[in-house]
């Protein structure tokens, strides 16, 4: 019997926050597969912070470009500024 190895589907989400235009980040690009790897190179690119995380990205990747994350996702996206505050921090 031959087994298969499942293939890893790449996704990637991009968020954007502006306190003064948005209550909450907003999801401004989204995709997988060679998409996905655009939206990470263009973040390498301009040093936007990237953090790898699998099932973060598959709750978000649920959502529509230009929706913003809901509130039951407020703790989760905190959580993951927070990680990206203390890199800011551990650079200084």
């Amino acid at each position: 019997m031959d087994k298969k190895k499942a293939k890893k589907i790449n996704k990637a989400v991009a968020l954007k926050y502006d306190s003064k235009e948005n209550d909450a980040p907003v999801v401004i690009a989204s995709g997988k597969g060679s998409i996905a790897e655009k939206i990470i190179e263009k973040a390498k690119e301009y040093d936007i912070p990237i953090k790898e995380d699998q099932d973060v990205v598959e709750i978000l990747a649920k959502l529509n470009i230009g929706d913003e994350v809901p509130p039951e996702l407020y703790q989760l996206i905190a959580e993951i500024l927070s990680f990206f505050y203390s890199l800011e921090d551990l650079s200084k």
